[in-house]
């Protein structure tokens, strides 16, 4: 394995995306409502948005292996790890993961004072809260991700809806508006849906090694409803922010997304083997994608026409 490669493991690169489709909607947001549009800020966002996602996920990888719970799920039967490995298999020394996750956050910061200095200080609540819920998800003594108490998918929706939506319109427009909080929301459950339904894929490990994820708190039958019921609450809220203008009637197409999960959830039963959920988490990770695309386009299109 090349150092790069290695690099892209240890930081579960390939779902970026997740990161970068909310920092681009809120772009497009001030683009539609103000005609406004930096290239290059919008560049030094993508990068710090970037950075600090990677960050998050080698920072959790890092407290996870601490904990003992990357251990538990290579050693449970049945479960599909969903960390990189590289820690729990010994592929990588914890000294050289923990630098690289470091260096990750310094580039976030640099970016974060250097959108400050062009954008405003204000900038920074936005990058300070979003480093504050992805280092203490799993780091102590918060641990908010261990508690099984909601705070893990309210923190997923603040880091991967409102925070970068709003903070990325506020980069281009120093002020925020209201209709960036509503566009943000249908983007941040789908990313909050990923979450949750990824824990179904280990959640007996999780709970052999104390961590009280919603799926652990509500057991497997309970959690598919609650799973179908964030679904919803996302398709719901895209049709909000048509109604009120947020967005132009034609992102409806947005809505679109939630046809494939129809099959997925008729599918299981009251238990379900761990490999089962596996194409709900790919469904999950493609309706961020492309309902996202769809609001991004729409809104787009909506500032074209205003020209």
């Amino acid at each position: 394995m090349t150092t790069f490669a290695r690099f892209r493991k240890a930081s579960r690169s390939r779902v970026l995306p997740v990161m970068l489709v909310p920092v681009l909607l809120g772009a497009a947001g001030a683009y539609a409502w103000e005609g406004t549009f930096h290239p290059l800020v919008l560049l030094i966002t993508l990068l710090g948005a970037a950075s600090a996602h990677l960050f998050s996920n080698m920072i959790n990888d890092l407290w996870d292996y601490r904990s003992g719970v990357d251990t538990a799920a290579k050693d449970t039967a049945g479960a599909i790890p969903t960390n990189s490995g590289l820690l729990a298999k010994g592929e990588m020394p914890e000294r050289t993961f923990a630098a690289l996750t470091w260096g990750l956050f310094a580039l976030a910061a640099v970016c974060g004072i250097a959108l400050a200095l062009i954008s405003g200080w204000e900038v920074l609540v936005y990058a300070v809260l979003g480093g504050l819920l992805a280092y203490f998800y799993v780091a102590p003594p918060l641990r908010f991700g261990y508690r099984g108490k909601g705070y893990s998918e309210i923190a997923i929706l603040l880091s991967f809806g409102v925070l970068p939506v709003a903070g990325s319109y506020y980069a281009q427009t120093s002020h925020l508006d209201m209709r960036a909080l509503l566009i943000s929301l249908p983007v941040g459950l789908l990313t909050t849906l990923v979450l949750f339904n990824h824990h179904f894929l280990h959640w007996q490990a999780d709970r052999a090694a104390g961590k009280r994820t919603l799926v652990v708190v509500f057991g497997e039958a309970l959690a598919l409803r609650f799973s179908v019921s964030l679904l919803l609450l996302a398709l719901v809220s895209l049709v909000v922010a048509v109604t009120v203008g947020a967005l132009p009637w034609y992102a409806l197409l947005g809505l679109l997304v939630g046809l494939p999960f129809i099959r997925l959830y008729r599918s299981f039963g009251a238990t379900n083997p761990s490999a089962a959920y596996l194409p709900l988490m790919g469904a999950a990770v493609k309706s961020v994608m492309r309902c996202g695309a769809v609001m991004i386009a729409s809104l787009f299109v909506y500032g074209l026409l205003q020209l």
